[in-house]
């Protein structure tokens, strides 16, 4: 549509992101005792609720005799995306990275994001309450309500952004209705938030090394003469993009009624 194709991989950083932070849940089952006698740790995968539901009584395929999914068990998906006016940035603001390439260094450069909010539901499926209580003290004393991801954004210009995820909602839901055959389901839905931020195209531009602007006395510029010239270089003139170095500026008076001619770089 606008005829640039890029994709930065932001979203699904950020989705791999919010994965990692339930990756190590974990149950442990005692016995009368009170000595641990198995410890699990709780599976995570992509996936809408109905399709765990789903497994949850029925076979994934009718020529695998495999079993229903086991409990306990995670899941988390995308559930929407929306424009976060609050959050918005200066549009000229740009982010920068030198890098050298086959012509010497050049500047790779990208300018401030668009801020998103990305919703996200976490799932828990267990099989008795005791089990879901067990996985949600292991993430709710973490969410006050937001906890902080580092996700690296674009890794071309070594961007990264610490990415608050918010909690919104815990609902709960028990699924053990029906005859004593029907199989129980413990199931919590979270409902969070994360503030992310959404860049654009990246551009690469050469090193400017130097900047020449011309004064006129009318404001004619196409017909009148320039009668002054300001030009400013690196000092040295060897400096690059990531050097530390100053500007050594030259002005020029002029009186030949010249004019400066941009594509021929000349006066004339």
């Amino acid at each position: 549509m606008f005829g640039t194709y890029f994709y930065n991989e932001s979203m699904r950083r950020m989705t791999i992101g919010f994965g990692q932070i339930f990756n190590n849940v974990q149950i442990k089952r005692k016995d009368s005792n009170g000595s641990v006698v198995q410890s699990i740790r709780v599976p995570l995968a992509y996936g809408p609720k109905e399709k765990f539901l789903v497994r949850l009584d029925q076979q994934a395929s009718l020529n695998n005799r495999e079993f229903s999914i086991t409990l306990p068990r995670m899941g988390f998906d995308i559930s929407g995306i929306s424009y976060d006016a609050s959050r918005k940035l200066t549009r000229t603001q740009k982010f920068k990275r030198v890098k050298t390439d086959k012509d010497g260094k050049v500047l790779d450069f990208n300018y401030s994001p668009v801020p998103y909010n990305i919703s996200y539901k976490l799932y828990t499926f267990t099989a008795s309450a005791e089990a879901g209580l067990q996985i949600i003290e292991q993430i709710l004393p973490f969410f006050q309500p937001d906890f902080t991801v580092t996700v690296n954004v674009i890794p071309d210009l070594n961007i990264k952004r610490d990415v608050p995820v918010v909690l919104n909602s815990v609902d709960y839901e028990d699924t053990y209705t029906g005859n004593f055959t029907s199989r129980r389901a413990v199931i919590y839905t979270l409902n969070f938030t994360a503030k992310m931020y959404l860049y654009g195209p990246s551009s690469t531009q050469k090193v400017i090394k130097t900047v020449q602007s011309d004064i006129y006395s009318d404001t004619d510029t196409t017909d009148k003469a320039r009668e002054q010239r300001i030009t400013v270089t690196p000092n040295p003139t060897s400096a690059d993009a990531d050097d530390d170095f100053g500007f050594s500026t030259n002005v020029d008076f002029f009186e030949d009624g010249k004019k400066y001619n941009v594509t021929k770089d000349s006066d004339e």
